[in-house]
């Protein structure tokens, strides 16, 4: 009957991960398949900075050479958020020029991070008895993070089949790569625009498409093609490789999300890491609760970033000062000057919970996706301060649905600051919009978590999900637009048209000729 077909069993399930936040996804993933009994293999750079080697949920594979992932990061981190407050006070062409930099500078650091990656994919593929010891696990499935290409090439190489754990991949936004995208109502990301656009908007979307496009090609084109080509062959299209997944799980929903084309192997779990939130450890529940009717502000800016440039930091702390509420501040650093008596300095604070606490009124964060998923589950307004990557995008997003106010790191003082959460504070608009969010988003018949399991195991009872991958995977642009049928068809009338143009002039000829004949 219907529920045998649904018995999974235990089965091995190989986790190839990227570090930082996306693990901190991926792991409570992994703790949910572990918990169903299945077996899970992470493999992992053995300078992994978030992934441990020890788990009670997993084994581990520690895999030769570094990705330096950490320095990476935390150089490129400090790289941007300098970058962006030179361009403090600047009129519009110097500003531009400081875009075109910060730009420049983050397609130097991506390209370093994925020669490094890389070269740790290579050493993997050369180590023999580390291969013969993947291959001889029979593993049932492969989940990877496609910011990354070595899930990809490694599920590929095991012949098994593939599970994206998603929203970026080192080619570009996951359904701007495998589902139709128009862009006359689907922002790209980078251009930080909603579906309605205007005339100029659409220019810039369509010119922020083919900038990013290019500019992932360049990176990738230098790293990856060497690597498909040498491992598998040189017939085989790299970029299609790619994205030839079986399931894609989406860190991201319709709430979030504008309405846009999918694909029937894209499923949607926004919101899966919200888990029933815990107690507050004693003093930070005493904390909460000495604020009174006024409420909590929370503030951090992600695993990533602990702290701001000093001038910023002092601003900010300048700013809550000021306010009746109480202010719980993850920051670690030099203790800002003007620090208020109502502003506690943490170095770590239990996000999850403290969102689910009925006290917290505002979430200041800079717009990561696990943040942003966070305060849509439990209902709570942003102030956003975004820095790069994907977070100006995902704050405009919520600004859009009249749930944020956002201010620019470039040029935030102690007054925008302050103007920005007495706003959010007194305008029960913001509230209200975030919490119709979270209705939308909790309204489902199975949490997205559940959701991501069943898919996970639904491609291990069907080996595979052929079913459900379009046949768009495997072309090039070229067959995908019908280039090549449309050019075929405009050859045939192009034909058509010049040869009656000169049956026509013949028979003029013809006519003239015997014309002139009866005149002489």
């Amino acid at each position: 009957g219907m529920q045998s077909s649904r018995l999974c069993g235990s089965r091995k399930i190989l986790v190839y991960p990227l570090d930082g936040s996306h693990w901190l996804n991926m792991n409570g993933v992994i703790e949910e398949l572990h918990a169903k009994g299945h077996k899970v293999t992470v493999a992992r750079p053995s300078d992994s900075w978030y992934i441990p080697e020890k788990s009670p949920h997993y084994n581990s594979v520690t895999l030769d050479g570094q990705d330096g992932f950490k320095d990476h990061y935390e150089s490129f981190v400090f790289q941007q958020v300098e970058m962006r407050l030179q361009g403090r006070g600047l009129s519009l062409l110097p500003r531009i020029w400081n875009n075109i930099q910060i730009r420049f500078s983050l397609i130097t650091q991506f390209s370093l991070f994925y020669e490094q990656h890389c070269k740790t994919v290579v050493q993997m593929f050369e180590n023999e008895t580390q291969m013969q010891s993947f291959h001889n696990a029979k593993y049932d499935v492969v989940l990877t993070d496609p910011t990354i290409g070595g899930g990809a090439l490694l599920a590929r190489h095991l012949n098994v089949p593939l599970i994206y754990n998603a929203r970026w991949t080192f080619l570009g936004e996951a359904h701007d790569l495998i589902a139709p995208s128009p862009l006359s109502y689907t922002p790209h990301l980078t251009a930080q625009l909603t579906d309605k656009m205007t005339f100029p908007q659409r220019i810039l979307n369509v010119v922020s498409y083919i900038v990013s496009g290019l500019t992932r090609l360049y990176i990738s084109e230098r790293h990856y093609k060497p690597i498909v080509r040498r491992y598998f062959g040189p017939d085989v299209d790299y970029t299609t490789f790619f994205v030839d997944a079986d399931m894609w799980l989406l860190r991201n929903d319709f709430v979030f999300e504008f309405p846009r084309p999918t694909m029937p192997n894209i499923v949607y779990m926004g919101g899966f890491q919200c888990k029933p939130p815990k107690q507050l450890p004693v003093d930070l529940e005493e904390f909460v609760q000495s604020s009174g009717d006024h409420g909590v502000v929370m503030m951090t800016l992600g695993t990533l970033i602990a702290k701001l440039p000093q001038d910023v930091t002092e601003e900010i702390a300048a700013a809550f000062a000021q306010l009746p509420q109480k202010v719980i501040w993850r920051y670690v650093g030099q203790k800002p000057a003007n620090l208020g008596n109502n502003t506690l300095l943490v170095d770590w604070l239990p996000q999850n919970d403290l969102l689910a606490h009925p006290k917290t009124r505002v979430f200041v964060c800079h717009g990561g996706n696990n943040g942003i998923q966070e305060a849509i589950y439990y209902g709570i307004p942003i102030v956003g301060l975004p820095l790069f990557l994907d977070q100006h995008d995902n704050l405009n997003r919520i600004r859009g649905r009249g749930a944020a106010v956002n201010v620019d790191i470039a040029t935030v003082d102690r007054h925008i600051f302050e103007e920005a959460l007495v706003t959010v504070l007194h305008n029960s608009s913001y509230r209200e919009n975030m919490q119709r969010l979270s209705r939308l988003q909790r309204d489902q018949p199975i949490t997205p978590m559940e959701q991501a399991v069943f898919w996970i195991e639904y491609v291990i009872r069907h080996k595979g999900a052929e079913h459900l991958k379009a046949q768009s995977n495997k072309m090039s642009s070229v067959v995908y637009h019908s280039i090549d049928v449309i050019v075929a068809l405009l050859t045939v009338i192009l034909l058509l048209v010049f040869t009656c143009l000169f049956v026509l002039r013949l028979m003029c000829r013809i006519c003239f000729h015997e014309k002139k004949k009866k005149r002489e």
